[in-house]
């Protein structure tokens, strides 16, 4: 559980991991500590070192969480994590609003001012961007990215891997396949057939994904 955890290391220094970092502060998390490669010498972030990459396990009552916003860079990290077998924290803004027997499966990112309807199911290693809606009984599968103020409507579902643009929205009961990248202000008012790369209201397939 979050509440019992004293510090985060968290994979990558990207504008995500800012986002990871603003929320880890609001539920009290105090000790951070990033890694990325591209890291600077003594690099800090509000007082937060900024380190090239850990050695060695954290410490006790420490939690990791993978911040690429990118979907399969965000895998990798959470297998490195999971591989050793170190704690992969979930987690939640507390501005956020989770309904009654919703689920949300851990490493995933859940920003200020989201909203998790009842029954809704998410996956490992996710990402709801601030003021996100994810409503009743749906599904998102893992490592995507629901972006800042999209909109999933009940029922819809959104494969693995799937890129949800700023403002999308996905009609009721539609469904989205694996790999599919939705443009910002996509509407998706029927479920999709084929994975790719669509765009406008309503959404049309602009490049298949095997291009």
């Amino acid at each position: 559980m979050i509440d019992r955890v004293k510090g985060l290391r968290i994979y990558g220094f990207g504008g995500h991991a800012r986002s990871i970092a603003d929320v880890a502060t609001a539920l009290g998390i105090e000790q951070l500590v990033f890694a990325d490669v591209d890291a600077r010498d003594d690099e800090s972030f509000l007082g937060c070192p900024v380190i090239k990459s850990f050695e060695g396990g954290p410490p006790d009552c420490w939690q990791c969480f993978p911040a690429a916003g990118d979907n399969h860079k965000r895998q990798a990290q959470t297998e490195h994590i999971q591989a050793r077998g170190w704690p992969l924290a979930t987690i939640i803004s507390p501005t956020a609003t989770v309904g009654i027997g919703a689920t949300i499966a851990a490493g995933t990112f859940v920003g200020h001012h989201c909203h998790v309807g009842p029954m809704a199911r998410i996956g490992k290693s996710c990402i709801l961007n601030t003021g996100c809606i994810v409503e009743h009984d749906c599904v998102v599968g893992d490592f995507t990215h629901v972006s800042v103020n999209a909109t999933l409507a009940g029922r819809s579902q959104l494969g693995s891997f799937v890129f949800l643009g700023t403002g999308a929205t996905v009609i009721d009961k539609c469904s989205v396949p694996d790999g599919t990248v939705c443009g910002a202000g996509t509407v998706i008012t029927r479920s999709l057939a084929v994975s790719g790369t669509y765009v406008g209201v309503p959404a049309r397939l602009v490049k298949p994904a095997s291009q």
